[in-house]
């Protein structure tokens, strides 16, 4: 009986990554029942992070390594995006994200583990629910502090900006970021927009694109894209852009 404890013991030391969490799912699928957990608890060979989610203890546990874990260990499809997957990458070099909102995205009714939202990570979560791309499309892993993580690459992040403009990010910031964005992929590009279901994603991704002049604008295949009928207002009193069917800021036409 020792000797079984012993080796669930070293399967234990073995999942249990520095600055990562285990839940109590994955510590099951790898042989450590619901009693030997309670065991290890109780020892102080593990210590709780919340509801079914366990660290090392004394471990400090970073945002990058609970979401890994929710990535590897749970079938919840969750990934970094928007401004915080921009600056991650170092899109955004006014923008911390120490000091910041967590912008994470998931398909329409997903539930994030309720052990992850309540810890106190340093910084607002932002959980935006959308539909509007192919879920794995435009996806890549980020090493951030030694933690291997999924977020977006910079082709859908700025897609995932405009989707939360004007009402949760600014358009004039949008168009910042877009002049930072020169060596973007056009191939996945046109894939991103092709499938997009955001009518007002795709108007506000091409003007700025064209209004940003990058060079790899003019390998996008605007005429293969379906902008939709009838004009959008972004904002009150906006100026109307007839070719993509708009109205925006008229601080943003006059950049």
């Amino acid at each position: 009986m020792t000797t079984l404890n012993d080796t669930y013991l070293k399967t234990l030391f073995k999942i249990l990554q520095p600055g990562c969490v285990v839940t109590a799912d994955w510590l099951e699928s790898h042989g450590i029942s619901r009693n030997l957990l309670k065991y290890y608890l109780k020892s102080g060979w593990l210590e709780s992070v919340g509801r079914s989610a366990y660290k090392k203890p004394g471990d400090k546990v970073e945002w990058q390594g609970a979401l890994n874990s929710i990535q590897n260990q749970t079938q919840i499809k969750v990934h970094v995006g928007g401004l915080s997957a921009l600056s991650l990458q170092g899109y955004s070099h006014y923008y911390r994200l120490s000091n910041e909102s967590l912008h994470l995205f998931t398909p329409l009714q997903t539930k994030l583990p309720k052990w992850f939202i309540s810890y106190n990570w340093g910084m607002e979560l932002q959980h935006h629910l959308s539909s509007f791309l192919p879920p794995e499309k435009g996806l890549k892993e980020q090493n951030v502090n030694q933690v291997s993580i999924n977020i977006s690459s910079p082709e859908r992040a700025i897609m995932e900006c405009l989707f939360l403009a004007p009402q949760k990010m600014d358009l004039v910031e949008c168009y910042y970021l877009f002049e930072g964005l020169v060596n973007l992929k056009p191939k996945l590009i046109n894939e991103l927009l092709a499938k997009c279901k955001s009518v007002k994603v795709k108007r506000l991704f091409l003007y700025m694109a064209e209004k940003s002049g990058h060079q790899w604008f003019q390998f996008l295949k605007t005429n293969q894209i379906d902008i939709g009928k009838g004009n959008r207002m972004f904002a009150k009193n906006g100026v109307h852009v007839s070719k993509y069917l708009i109205s925006i800021p008229k601080e943003l036409v006059d950049l």
